[in-house]
């Protein structure tokens, strides 16, 4: 009897252990399906757009499952103008480069490009953590998330190429930056040398204008206010020309971060620089020149110089003091 009760219990053994057996390798050949299955599916919504759009489900599914055997770059993000990001819209065309440049190349099954807008998935931002925005992580395939796998906006910026060298040092995954060719500038320029060429040739009987030192010096101010007002950044970020606080709904011209600027912020900083200028125009033509008859009129000349220079550039410091929180220096405006 002892014989036959062992026998039963080593035949029950065997069978339990056939039946772990079976069961951890049709998980494991499960796990593999479902692994497969997310990599095509993202493989699709990847072709189809650059940047895969998630959710909390979709986060859930293609981010937090495991196993996984690729890499993911999710920018969290604000897109609606209600929520009052500055900057999302800008970090979002940079990105939009990234993961366009790296589709170029032909892409791969191990790297892939997210994005979570904070309306479709404030599920996510509590995860993570995150109460600002936009933010770039790097999700590894394996192991907890690390402070490097979080890109320092306040300290690199958000260009593409600096993403494109932070998912280098990420992932290994080294990508050339494309960016879209932009003809306009071109065909500005060359309608400007027509007109150009138009005029001198209807002017060519009396060319004496392109001796006027002062002509000369007026453009190279225009060139200067052009530049240090902002223009330049303008044609790159597209900023809007104005926006409405989120808050009070009031028209905003000055941006109130030292990050972004608007168009017609631009424009007011200019016309404040070039008021600066005309100062010291003023200021220089009255100490020119010394005769006695001239006297009242370069007191006059000096005088508004004076008030100009000083009015004007007070101006520019209250602007100044408003984009830098914390700059201690005022002058007659605060």
């Amino acid at each position: 009897m002892a014989t036959v009760q062992w026998r039963r219990t080593i035949g029950t053994l065997c069978v339990l252990a056939v039946t772990l057996l079976t069961f951890c390798a049709f998980s494991s050949v499960s796990g593999a399906v479902s692994l497969n299955d997310r990599v095509q599916k993202l493989l699709e919504l990847s072709n189809q757009r650059s940047i895969i759009k998630l959710n909390n489900e979709k986060y859930r599914e293609f981010v937090k499952t495991l196993p996984r055997n690729y890499s993911v770059i999710l920018m969290l993000t604000a897109l609606n103008p209600s929520r009052g990001c500055q900057v999302c819209q800008a970090a979002h065309e940079e990105y939009q480069v990234v993961a366009d440049s790296w589709r170029l190349s032909g892409g791969s099954d191990k790297l892939f490009f997210t994005m979570v807008d904070y309306d479709e998935g404030h599920d996510v931002f509590n995860s993570l953590k995150a109460n600002t925005a936009p933010v770039f992580m790097h999700v590894p395939p394996q192991g907890k998330l690390k402070e490097a796998d979080t890109l320092n906006i306040q300290a690199v910026g958000y260009n593409a190429e600096v993403i494109a060298k932070w998912i280098a040092e990420r992932t290994g995954v080294n990508m050339r930056i494309v960016r879209k060719p932009n003809y306009g500038g071109v065909v500005a320029f060359s309608l400007l040398m027509l007109l150009v060429a138009g005029f001198l040739y209807l002017r060519r009987n009396s060319l004496e204008f392109l001796y006027n030192k002062n002509m000369y010096a007026w453009i190279v101010v225009a060139l200067i206010l052009f530049m240090t007002s902002g223009q330049m950044w303008n044609h790159i970020r597209g900023p809007p020309f104005m926006q409405r606080h989120p808050q009070s709904k009031q028209w905003m011209y000055i941006h109130g971060s030292s990050q972004g600027q608007y168009v017609a912020e631009t424009y007011i900083v200019m016309s404040l620089n070039l008021a600066v200028a005309i100062g010291f125009v003023m200021l220089n033509e009255a100490a020119k020149s010394t005769t006695e008859s001239q006297k009242g009129r370069n007191k006059v000349m000096a005088i508004a110089g004076i008030i100009l220079v000083a009015v004007f550039f007070s101006a520019l410091k209250s602007i100044f003091r408003a984009k830098y929180q914390g700059y201690p220096y005022s002058f007659l405006f605060k």
